[in-house]
């Protein structure tokens, strides 16, 4: 009996392969848990701006590419609150992208969130831009902007959004770059960083949600 069961399991899994691997739905599951750990751990890291710091370089003269090959120009995100978050789909923290979209939509008209894929932390974004439109879309019903795939961390490959996140000279205050998938990093309504929160720092956390009111 126990033998069928798992075969059961097992052709289930494969039916719904097109959306989720045995691996997601794993990490899917012990996600609560590694958020206790992390808790428990003190691992929920914040960064803010002690003032109010114009960057040198402004934040509206970022330009970059979406994941259906657009420009996408952040001078029409002016007058809004900005959170941008580098993504993956098979990692412990992919479950966040739920509260993401939980968040695109309680604040909407007040704060942009845009995704940005990247495949810097142990191959946990190995997808085609399209495979990962349809996984965000099917799993957790991602309306919210995506990018196209691109390195989040130093080096000649880092786009230029997460460069200006993580330079001081260019943004201002910050030289904190992601150390791992589900960094954020607040904008305000002036093209200001403001905030920066680690990877366990979950999207609805009181000090992300204190950081979008403010």
């Amino acid at each position: 009996m126990l033998l069928i069961a798992i075969i059961g399991f097992v052709i289930i899994v494969n039916r719904n392969s097109k959306d989720m691997t045995i691996r997601q739905r794993v990490l899917k599951a012990i996600y609560p848990l590694v958020m206790q750990i992390d808790k428990l751990k003190g691992n929920q890291k914040v960064k803010k701006s002690d003032a109010n710091i114009v960057p040198p370089v402004s934040f509206y003269s970022l330009k970059t590419i979406t994941n259906t090959g657009e420009e996408f120009s952040f001078e029409s995100l002016k007058g809004k609150k900005v959170l941008l978050v580098n993504t993956a789909s098979a990692c412990g923290y992919t479950e966040q992208y739920d509260d993401l979209q939980k968040l695109h939509e309680e604040f909407k008209g007040q704060l942009v969130i845009i995704g940005f894929p990247a495949n810097d932390f142990k191959k946990q974004e190995t997808g085609s831009d399209e495979e990962i439109a349809a996984f965000c879309r099917l799993n957790f019903g991602v309306t919210f902007p995506l990018m196209k795939k691109s390195s989040v961390i130093r080096g000649a490959d880092q786009n230029n959004v997460f460069h200006w996140l993580s330079d001081s000279s260019l943004n201002g205050w910050n030289y904190k770059q992601p150390s791992w998938n589900f960094c954020k990093y607040l904008v305000n309504e002036e093209g200001v960083l403001t905030n920066f929160f680690s990877t366990s720092v979950p999207p609805f956390s009181d000090e992300v949600i204190a950081a979008i009111k403010k």
